[in-house]
């Protein structure tokens, strides 16, 4: 990064920022003649709504001839990875630049000089609480290189495809201590890679549920098009997101890798049950979840991890560090992506993985607490997966209980569905001490989740199914459907029955319908 700016520190206060903003602004309003300040801190003259630049000075310089000289150094020293075309969206961190423009970098130079017609960035809400996803209703964004037009036509498309999508300012301007940034840092690098005839749809999510997510994303699916010849989009989209924020350095990469692994395996409903619950971090956590599930849509089998660091690779304090991840979303050519599920156990771990499960049980139906579990594990049985333990007994169903999401170490959920299967299963009164030596244990380990568009896609003996529908979701594991011998449209509508939903449910627009597979033993 340049002299000028690496070894300067970054201005935090809200007053000096709105002070070289407000500079900023009178420049915009001279170079562009567009009239008074209106009354939202946009300018206006009765037919022009423009956002100021509101954190120049703070996230990034305000100077204009430095600030293109940072970004455009920047992108020049950061060739692109090779990805095969078309490119569909990508993630890029929010923070300031001096934390994290590098990584930002390494995703905007994959689109250097492409052509796009528009880019739509989606940002998470930090500045103030709202139950929707603001698509901004003004005329254009501005930064210090200039303003940007918005695609007011795709803005109303879109707010039109879903009633959680509303044109509004809510989400983009300043709150009572802080002003948005996590769109306007973005748009420098936007300038600078795409050029003057850029326009952009800036979106920011005041919601961050998997339903929200949901929403805009298959909403961009089904507006944005694609070149009839070379089937490249005619709109990128720009998810906004930092990754976890103030652990120490270790456990920040550790929690981090978690995330990005989810992502690299297009997992995203793993990745939004562990958002939800707060077991791994991503503050854009929703729209990265909505770009990941627009670029499926539209064809997407390719993600790559294009660059990872957090605030200790900049600063040396390793105390408390924010992660940054870039990433990218596109048709990867001759992929089986993910159908078959590449993980095996020893037989070594595999005892071990049983004998945890048959002492959590008999452990906890005596009423006595679950040890500590062993200090040296294998690599497998310390990673996180999803898992399900099912008990029988004389052949039958005694308990079945799991994890469908990998929050745990496998020794760990294991350990814990295990006891759950044994005592909480409600379709079974709990398993008495005199029935211990009578049960029998399958250990179901699960890969991660694929949404599946055909029923043709979906192979009895190797699938189970997940089916979702606002709040019901239900489970299927694959060994249900060959031991009552289902066919696979009898399997989909067992799934939906399980959810509490009617077998058709799978048909209808606002279901989703997940496959994985299972390393099963017992």
């Amino acid at each position: 990064m340049p002299k000028q700016f690496t070894g300067s520190k970054v201005k935090a206060t809200q007053g000096l920022s709105m002070k070289r903003s407000l500079i900023i602004i009178i420049v915009i309003l001279l170079a562009t003649g567009l009239g008074m300040l209106g009354a939202h801190g946009r300018w206006g003259d009765g037919k022009n709504q423009i956002r100021p630049p509101l954190v120049a000075g703070s996230f990034y310089p305000d100077d204009p001839a430095q600030l293109r000289a940072i970004v455009g150094e920047l992108l020049a020293e950061t060739p692109p990875q090779t990805l095969s075309d078309p490119l569909f969206a990508i993630v890029a961190p929010h923070a300031g630049y001096v934390y994290s423009a590098r990584i930002a970098a390494r995703a905007y130079a994959q689109i250097k000089g492409k052509k796009y017609k528009r880019v739509v960035v989606i940002a998470p809400s930090h500045a103030e609480p709202f139950s929707f996803t603001s698509i901004y209703n003004g005329d254009a964004y501005a930064t210090p290189l200039g303003p940007i037009p918005v695609d007011k036509n795709f803005a109303e498309k879109l707010a039109g495809k879903d009633s959680t999508l509303k044109l509004s300012e809510a989400g983009h301007g300043c709150a009572i201590d802080r002003c948005e940034h996590a769109v306007e840092v973005h748009l420098p690098f936007l300038q600078e890679s795409l050029g003057v005839d850029l326009k952009i749809v800036p979106v920011v999510m005041g919601r961050g549920d998997y339903d929200a997510s949901r929403a805009l994303g298959v909403a961009l699916s089904e507006l944005i098009q694609r070149d009839t010849e070379t089937h490249e989009p005619d709109t990128l989209i720009v998810a906004s997101s930092d990754l976890s924020h103030f652990h120490v350095y270790d456990e920040a990469v550790s929690l981090d890798q978690k995330t990005l692994g989810a992502i690299e395996k297009n997992d995203y409903l793993s990745l939004s049950e562990n958002l939800d619950l707060g077991i791994w971090e991503a503050c854009g956590g929703a729209p990265i979840i909505a770009a990941m599930m627009a670029a499926e849509r539209m064809g997407a089998t390719g993600r790559k991890i294009l660059a990872y660091a957090n605030s200790g690779d900049v600063t040396g304090d390793k105390s408390r560090v924010v992660g940054y991840g870039a990433m990218a979303f596109f048709q990867e050519k001759e992929r089986e992506d993910g159908k078959q599920m590449s993980f095996s156990l020893d037989e070594k771990d595999k005892k071990r993985l049983l004998t945890l499960a048959r002492e959590s049980v008999e452990t906890s139906v005596r009423g006595k607490r679950i040890p500590p579990l062993p200090d040296k594990l294998s690599k497998p049985l310390l990673t996180p997966f999803g898992a399900f333990v099912t008990l029988t007994e004389n052949g039958r169903l005694r308990g079945c209980k799991g994890f469908i999401t990998p929050n745990k170490s496998l020794a760990e959920t294991v350990r814990e569905v295990a006891m759950l299967s044994a005592l909480s299963d409600t379709r079974f009164a709990p398993v008495e001490e005199e029935e211990l030596n009578k049960l029998e244990y399958e250990i179901s380990v699960l890969s991660p989740f694929r949404r599946v568009s055909d029923l043709k896609d979906i192979q009895i003996g190797r699938d189970g199914l997940l089916i979702r529908q606002g709040v019901r979701q239900g489970i299927l594991l694959p060994q249900v459907a060959t031991e009552h011998k289902m066919g696979v449209r009898q399997f989909v509508e067992e799934t939906a029955m399980k959810a509490g939903l009617p077998p058709q449910a799978w048909q209808d627009e606002d279901t989703d319908l997940f496959a994985f597979s299972a390393f099963v033993f017992e």
